[in-house]
């Protein structure tokens, strides 16, 4: 029982120590921010995060990984058991939420999806395209199904699919934060609909 109280509190302190390098790389840049000013915002001594993370790259990484994961998850979640058509409307929906609910990550993301010099370039490409991955299983079960196109170039479109999301979102939450998380998806899904005949 101690240990699962000790996996429950480092599972708790990773997560603070996430939230806080999101937020603060957010707003000040990679470079800018510091393990000291990680520490400060998550509350907890600085030999915390080097307990945690062997290096401020380090925990980067594992917020990418971190990140991502839960967003394949609900990716995969929502297309479990959906036909195609509505798996990408359920994949569209998951992601707005997702980045809602995330918004720091969100930011972060698109930063960094830009920047090829970094040392964890590699990593983020192969955690975006595990997440790409499952919109292009939704797309490519709607091209055998007969939903879609045959011509549907399905790895392009599911690029295009998350890419899309990514930057509606993001330009949703900066510039038109007033609008509802629902009256963006249904602006988003009529763009899609419109284009891929979901």
């Amino acid at each position: 029982m101690a240990e699962d109280g000790r996996t429950r509190r480092r599972t708790d302190t990773r997560q603070r120590l996430y939230d806080a390098a999101m937020e603060l790389i957010a707003e000040h840049g990679f470079s800018a921010t510091t393990v000291d000013d990680i520490a400060l915002r998550a509350g907890v001594a600085k030999g915390t995060v080097y307990y945690n993370f062997p290096s401020k790259n380090a925990l980067f990484e594992e917020l990418l990984r971190h990140g991502v994961g839960l967003l394949t998850a609900d990716f995969r979640a929502a297309v479990a058991g959906v036909p195609p058509p509505e798996a990408v409307l359920a994949l569209i929906r998951a992601e707005l939420a997702y980045i809602e609910r995330h918004r720091s990550f969100a930011q972060l993301l698109l930063s960094e999806m830009w920047r090829t010099n970094r040392e964890w370039h590699q990593t983020l490409q192969l955690l975006r395209s595990e997440a790409v991955d499952v919109i292009a299983g939704a797309l490519r079960r709607g091209v055998d199904e007969g939903h879609f196109d045959a011509a549907l170039d399905v790895r392009m479109a599911a690029a295009a699919l998350f890419g899309v999301c990514l930057v509606v979102a993001v330009d949703w939450l900066v510039f038109e934060p007033d609008r509802s998380l629902a009256d963006v998806q249904e602006a988003l899904i009529t763009v899609i609909r419109a284009r891929v005949g979901v």
